[in-house]
């Protein structure tokens, strides 16, 4: 009897030895698979970081995957608690709900649920207006992100922040795990021309962060003195996939509706923008690719040929039921994983295009666009040469290296750490706006400084004892105003105390070098392609006609440099824009087919703007 119990106790011990030892992991290895938990950000700040909203008027970006382990909606728990004021909710791509397609306009409306109002944050507005805010003291952030740089809602994140830094507002990012590990950084560091949405918020195909990280990353490395804070999870490791959470699964928008389809994104969207499909229309997206001239048997057998570690390839056929090759038969493969640690995703779409372009050079075909997925210029056009995949991996290296150690390991919450890393440590924000800072010569620019302590505590910023600087001789700072004065490019830099923070400044004539519009189901779009970003600009609202104004602007590019005209076919809403120079100032008049229209200017990089509602 007892040397049955002493056995028992044996046994009992070498068990736990045995999970203690299996929870120690190195970087690269994923650890304690099916056994771990893991608390989102949302149940850590309603468990103990309380204090951080009571009191104040709060508003939520959310979306479905806004939930807790239990699956409560984040909005409910924060709604229906007796010391949170929720007062607005935001929505992203696809809604708060979920229920709009990739790339459909978002509606504001109200919440049938709460009696709250719903803004968009998808569509004509991208960025939270001073009019959405005016009932906000603290904004949270709580959407689940699958580690993409191509995955808007991260994005969402970067335009709520710029209107938390120039509306004065506080940022709370509730932390969730990056579902495809937070080790692995591949693909090229976007440039910054090669942007659609993404805006000043520039990062790797895969960056391996959490949206907490990213935050707390964007805040320091673009100055833009955020009140920001990041509840961190409890329990999440960087080596962890989301199946080592053990947390529940919510697909992340229509078309990334299983763990594997989230995890694959990052690599086979890189078949985006091709004549190939990722399989959307299918009920295996971003799995199952092809297209209608591949043969499926051969394409299986040449992957399989590539050893690509982590994955096999079986071949496949389907008909779409929507998007690209919408009911043809489509030849190709389903990616199969094995071992998601040992997957590089970038390589992985890079085979995938590679094998399907070498089947059939004649009918693969890349669109201009290509160069905005992927981020680099000089990608596309390696690919259409039928460069070695490993060479064109190579061509990013050591830019990616460095963004790597210098900038992205600076800012990690989470262990296990980099190699040479070590976890970030709360410390002040200093910002200086404009965000984006540009002016002609002669032009002056107002400037603000705004930074907060580690605590998060406002600095009490005496602006006589601010130290400017400005390189390159493009300009100088006096009282608190940028003043232009030569063209070329260079930064301002101010100190306050131990607080620092530059901005990137371009001094040159500002050239509107083109204007162009779509016409889409909910508004007209009229964009006005210039040589650089600018935010000096201003609308001017008469009977019948809006004015755009742009102090310095200058007539260029493909347009008339004696002004002209823009006739507008199809639009409801708007017949045609006149164009001319007057008084050192581009004027473009829209010519409306109403007395009044709502627009909204939502924020690109080199261009402006304008989405009139229909």
């Amino acid at each position: 009897m007892k040397l049955g119990k002493i056995f028992i106790l044996v046994v009992v011990l070498m068990l736990f030895m045995a999970s203690s030892f299996a929870t120690t992991s190195v970087e690269g290895k994923s650890s304690n698979k099916g056994n771990a938990k893991v608390t989102p950000g949302i149940e850590v700040l309603l468990n103990n970081k309380l204090e951080w909203v009571k009191g104040k008027r709060v508003g939520l970006i959310t979306n479905p995957t806004g939930v807790n382990s239990n699956l409560e909606s984040s909005i409910d728990l924060l709604y229906n608690h007796p010391d949170v004021n929720l007062t607005a909710l935001f929505g992203p791509e696809h809604g708060i709900r979920g229920d709009q397609e990739a790339g459909e306009y978002v509606e504001s409306y109200i919440d049938e649920k709460t009696g709250l109002p719903v803004y968009s944050l998808y569509g004509p507005t991208w960025k939270p207006t001073e009019e959405m805010l005016k009932n906000v003291d603290v904004l949270l952030f709580d959407i689940q992100d699958i580690g993409s740089n191509v995955y808007t809602y991260v994005y969402t994140l970067g335009f709520a922040m710029e209107a938390a830094a120039e509306f004065d507002k506080e940022l709370i990012v509730l932390d969730r795990p990056n579902p495809i590990g937070g080790t692995k950084v591949e693909g090229p560091v976007r440039s910054e021309d090669a942007v659609s949405f993404m805006g000043r918020f520039l990062l790797p195909v895969r960056h391996g962060m959490t949206v907490g990280e990213l935050a707390t990353m964007w805040n320091h490395e673009y100055s833009m003195g955020v009140d920001l804070k990041v509840v961190k999870m409890k329990g999440w490791k960087r080596n962890m996939h989301f199946e080592d959470t053990g947390l529940p699964w919510v697909m992340t928008s229509p078309n990334i509706p299983t763990m594997e389809t989230a995890y694959l994104y990052a690599g086979t969207e890189l078949l985006d923008d091709t004549s190939l499909t990722t399989g959307l229309g299918t009920t295996r997206p971003f799995e199952l690719v092809g297209a209608p001239w591949i043969d499926g048997e051969a394409l299986a057998e040449e992957m399989n040929k590539r050893d690509i570690p982590g994955v096999n390839f079986r071949s496949a056929y389907f008909t779409p039921m929507f998007g690209k090759y919408k009911g043809e038969l489509v030849g190709g493969v389903q990616v199969h994983m094995d071992d998601p640690s040992q997957i590089d995703l970038v390589a992985l779409g890079l085979h995938l295009v590679d094998a399907m372009r070498d089947q059939n050079p004649e009918q693969f075909e890349m669109t201009p666009s290509y160069t905005n997925l992927i981020g680099d210029h000089g990608v596309p056009n390696m690919i259409m040469n039928d460069e070695p995949v490993e060479l064109i991996m190579e061509s990013w290296k050591d830019e990616l290296d460095t963004w790597v150690t210098e900038v992205r390991n600076q800012y990690l919450l989470y262990n296990p750490y980099p190699s040479g890393a070590q976890p970030y440590k709360e410390k002040g924000s200093l910002g200086i706006l404009p965000l984006d800072l540009t002016a002609a010569p002669g032009e002056s620019v107002d400037l603000t400084v705004r930074g907060y302590d580690k605590d998060g505590e406002k600095l009490k910023i005496d602006p006589s004892k601010i130290e400017w600087s400005v390189s390159d001789d493009i300009g100088y700072v006096g009282n608190g105003i940028f003043h232009a004065m030569n063209a070329g490019q260079g930064k301002v830099v101010a100190t306050y105390g131990d607080y620092t923070a530059s901005r990137d400044v371009e001094v040159s004539a500002t050239q509107v070098e083109n204007i162009r519009y779509g016409i889409h189901e909910a508004y007209s779009r009229i964009v006005f392609d210039l040589n650089k970003t600018v935010n000096n600009f201003e609308i001017e609202e008469k009977v019948d006609k809006l004015l755009l104004k742009i102090p310095y602007g200058e007539i260029g590019g493909e347009l008339n440099d004696q002004g002209g005209s823009v006739i507008i076919n199809n639009s409801p809403v708007i017949s045609s824009i006149d164009y001319h120079y007057q008084n050192d100032m581009f004027i473009a008049t829209f010519n409306l087919k109403a007395d009044t229209i709502d627009y909204a200017t939502p924020e690109f990089s080199s261009r402006i703007v304008v989405d009139l509602k229909h």
